[in-house]
């Protein structure tokens, strides 16, 4: 598939996808998170839900086949095509105060917060109105004894790409994502193309 659209590293975007239309997320040269939201684009106050989409679905391990519910039961989009199979929703945007608390950086980069913030305020999306993203690519493990996490290397490798399917007209955020950790300490670029509407009949 064509990549129309890139996100340099550590950047962010935001943009419209109508329903029935198809979102193309790839990860260019392999090992690269990119942080995904959206919302209505009729009311901003109905947004992504990691909660109840986990819940929903049952597992943790979102992938084809999936649909990715709203704070209201909604769902906002299908997961259609999946060339990786791990995927992270328990992990919040990287922030600057994710670099200083657990990176210790004094100057801190302002993360996938920061730059959805900015991508998302000509929406009138702002800051406390971002959720816990659906972090593509990012490979996390739970311990199933302790409950500990830990952020490994993505398993996406360069041409891996999810296919989501707008199931309402939304509002879309991306980045790549800023974090050493999720991107195995290589910050990449992310590339994205809006496919052609499918017919729903």
């Amino acid at each position: 598939m064509e990549i129309k659209n890139i996100i340099p590293p550590r950047n962010g975007v935001a943009f419209t996808l109508n329903k029935g239309q198809r979102l193309l997320v790839a990860d260019i040269k392999g090992e690269q998170v990119c942080d995904f939201t959206c919302f209505n684009f009729h009311d901003r106050a109905e947004y992504l839900s990691s909660g109840r989409t986990i819940d929903y679905a049952d597992t943790i391990f979102l992938t084809k086949g999936h649909p990715f519910y709203s704070n209201r039961s909604n769902v906002m989009f299908k997961m259609i095509e999946d060339t990786v199979g791990r995927h992270d929703f328990l992990l919040t945007p990287c922030s600057a105060d994710t670099f200083r608390i657990i990176y210790g950086h004094q100057q801190p980069h302002r993360g996938c917060f920061g730059n959805l913030v900015e991508a998302l305020a000509p929406y009138d999306i702002h800051g406390d109105s971002i959720p816990v993203c659906f972090n593509i690519f990012m490979n996390v493990d739970v311990d199933g004894h302790s409950g500990k996490i830990e952020v490994l290397p993505p398993k996406s490798r360069a041409g891996d790409f999810v296919v989501l399917q707008a199931e309402m007209d939304l509002v879309i955020g991306m980045t790549a994502c800023s974090a050493e950790k999720s991107n195995n300490f290589s910050f990449k670029p992310i590339g994205y193309s809006i496919l052609d509407e499918i017919s729903t009949g």
